[in-house]
Formats: structure tokens, sequence, C-alpha cells
């Protein structure tokens, strides 16, 4: 399938790629419902292939593109996953719908963050990249809808993973596919900084499969932990806090992070 972000997989491919089969716009015949928290591999599941309105188990078109009252979101890992969405929503009893708008985006990549999550994967988080041009979603979302996005994060506590940043429309460029360029948007910046690649800069999330299996090869350490494949690493972080963190310290001991560059746009 084609990668338009570098990360997230597109949805289902064949006739009509806004459709399932005789219309069907459920998750499930757009190949839109796993979520990565329950099948972490697959991070950062599949994105769909157009703006949408998220709405329990479906994925409707998206007649409206001015969305007053809500809060715009850039996501750029599992947050553009309809499957994850719903997931998020479910457990916190949140069925009101959620509009996600595809959008031209200039001035952030994604990139891996510099900790290993209990759900069991190596997640994503934005790095700066001026002139840097990518495909991704901006969510609309309302105020119970953007408190259990910022909880998954953890951007409402001290311990938590994440701050939720503003990037103003003078630095990162938005351009939705259909309606007003936003004045900005917020984001998720990780708190422990990003993985670099072979020199200092930051290095693409190319997945969740390769991810692991690059970093595994690279490190003797890190295969002590989590043990030699991919699906050891997901089973053994999934089972164990504790090893996660141990695992995000070993980031910083191997001298494998670096800052994103976004750390300036975090509000105090």
């Amino acid at each position: 399938m084609t990668d338009r972000t570098g990360s997230g997989r597109t949805g289902r491919r064949g006739g009509d790629p806004t459709t399932g089969p005789a219309g069907d716009r459920s998750l499930e015949a757009l190949g839109l419902a796993d979520a990565p928290r329950e099948h972490p591999l697959l991070y950062p599941g599949a994105w769909p292939e157009e703006s949408g309105l998220l709405r329990g188990d479906h994925l409707l078109r998206l007649d409206g593109f001015v969305h007053s009252g809500r809060t715009p979101l850039l996501a750029v890992g599992s947050n553009a996953c309809p499957g994850q969405l719903r997931h998020k929503m479910a457990q916190a009893g949140i069925d009101t719908p959620l509009p996600m708008v595809r959008a031209r985006v200039t001035g952030v990549d994604v990139g891996v963050s510099a900790h290993v999550s209990r759900m069991g994967y190596v997640s994503a988080s934005p790095f700066r990249a001026p002139g840097t041009v990518r495909e991704l979603f901006v969510l609309w979302l309302d105020e119970r809808q953007l408190a259990v996005i910022d909880d998954s994060e953890g951007a409402a506590v001290p311990t938590g993973n994440y701050d939720r940043a503003w990037l103003p429309a003078s630095d990162v460029r938005i351009e939705p596919e259909h309606g007003r360029t936003p004045p900005g948007a917020y984001v998720y910046v990780n708190r422990h900084g990003v993985l670099r690649n072979g020199a200092s800069a930051p290095r693409r999330h190319p997945g969740e499969r390769a991810l692991l299996t690059e970093l595994l090869v690279a490190s003797p350490r890190l295969r002590e932990l989590f043990g030699d494949t991919p699906e050891q690493f997901c089973a053994r972080a999934r089972a164990d806090l504790r090893l996660c963190a141990r695992g995000t310290r070993l980031f910083v001991e191997e001298e494998r992070v670096t800052r994103s560059g976004l750390e300036g746009y975090v509000r105090a």
C-alpha cells in the first residue's frame, strides 16, 4: 500500500478507495478498524485515504469543513488511525462525531519518540523540519475528545510522555484539502526527545516492525531487555511498565536521543 506519510498505512485500495463493499463505510470494510493499542506491530495503524467524520464504527464522508468551537490537533502517529481513535473514545464512553481533515503540512516531519510505550511500541513524535512537506491529518476535537487524547498521551500530568504544544501557522503551515487554512494547530511533543539517525538529526519513523528490527539489531543491550524479535519486544513491553522505563533510559545511555526542535513551542 502507498505510504504517503512515511509512517501511517493507508486504508483499502481497489475500486473506490472511499467505500467498502456496496458503499459500506464501516471501519472494518474500509480496512481501518485495527487499533495499534491491541496490535502494536501495526503501529501507527491504517490511515484514511481522505478526510472523514468518525462516528462510532464508521468513517463517513465529511461534508463541512468549518468546525467552530473545536480545537485543531495535528496527528503524526496513531491518532490519525480511526481504529485507534475509536478505541480511545469508546473506553471513555464518548460517541460524539470527530472530524478528521487531511492536510498538506509544511515545517514538521514524523520522528521516533525516545521512550518505550506501555502499549508495546515505540511511537511517533514530530520534529522541526523547515521546508519539509507531509500529508497528515488534523483532528477537530470538542472539549471531551481533547481531554481523552490529552490523557492518552500523558499531557495532563507531569510524569506523562508528551506535552501539547501550539504550532502557529507562521512557523508550520497547514493546508487542508478542503476549507480554510487554520491559524495553527496543537501537536504532542515528546518530553524525552526523539531518536536520532546515524548523525545528530532526528530519524523518521518507518513503521513499527521495521523500526524495532533496526533498533534490536543495533543494540545487544536492547535485545537483552526485550528479546531478539519485534514480536518479543512488543510482548515484553506490554507486560512490564518498569521494563519500558528501563528501555527509555537505555536510549539515553546509548546516546540515541536528540531534541525535536519543537520544545520551544511548549508553554509552561
